[in-house]
């Protein structure tokens, strides 16, 4: 899908569907919010949500104190809804609306967080691409959590294909770049009571010489 369409696509979803009218819909983002406390992200780290779309990690990071964070999305609608739930608040987060597979990031990060937005990149460009970014663009002592559908997820989600992974798949797939700290696998109940088998992983960058 090009990335015209795909920016059109989430486009008309996040113009169309309610917040809990969506598969991710998560009030507690506890799986991510317990990486963060894993690797003791400190209050002051730069903070980056890939695919943050309308999700609720950002409100809950604020909550917790977390000065210095940003959240990307595709969606321009995703952005706008999430900002106006926030209210005042908002001023306090960096917005960017860009598609994650083409992201020019400007600054580095400690914390690189993706819930469900590296799966739809199935073309082998894009996600070399974005594997890049991540390398060039998180902190030398900085973290990576990817969350992805497993090989026992969904093959689809929002009509489009999706990439599965395993635990071994998905840490073969980064191993040029990051080393593995940590695999779950979750499940997470949509608001429609299916169930969709998440695999999620923390890297660290390997030393570079």
């Amino acid at each position: 899908m090009e990335t015209f369409e795909r920016k059109k696509h989430w486009e008309n979803i996040y113009q169309t569907k309610e917040l809990k009218d969506v598969s991710w819909y998560e009030p507690n983002p506890q799986t991510s919010l317990d990486f963060f406390n894993q690797h003791n992200v400190s209050k002051t780290a730069k903070v980056i949500d890939i695919g943050g779309g309308d999700s609720f990690l950002v409100d809950h990071l604020l909550d917790l104190g977390y000065q210095d964070v940003t959240v990307l999305d595709i969606s321009e609608s995703a952005i706008k809804r999430v900002k106006e739930r926030l209210g005042e608040r908002a001023k306090r987060v960096k917005w960017i609306v860009s598609d994650a597979a083409t992201f020019k990031p400007t600054e580095k990060y400690d914390f690189w967080h993706d819930r469900a937005a590296f799966h739809f990149l199935t073309d082998e460009d894009e996600i070399s691409n974005y594997l890049e970014t991540a390398k060039q663009n998180i902190n030398s002592d900085g973290v990576l959590v990817l969350g992805t559908f497993s090989e026992n997820g969904p093959k689809k989600c929002s009509g489009i294909d999706v990439k599965q992974y395993s635990e071994k798949t998905m840490t073969e797939r980064l191993n040029n770049f990051f080393e593995k700290i940590k695999c779950i696998t979750i499940d997470h109940k949509t608001p429609f009571d299916t169930v969709q088998n998440f695999v999620f992983c923390s890297f660290k960058k390997l030393e570079t010489i």
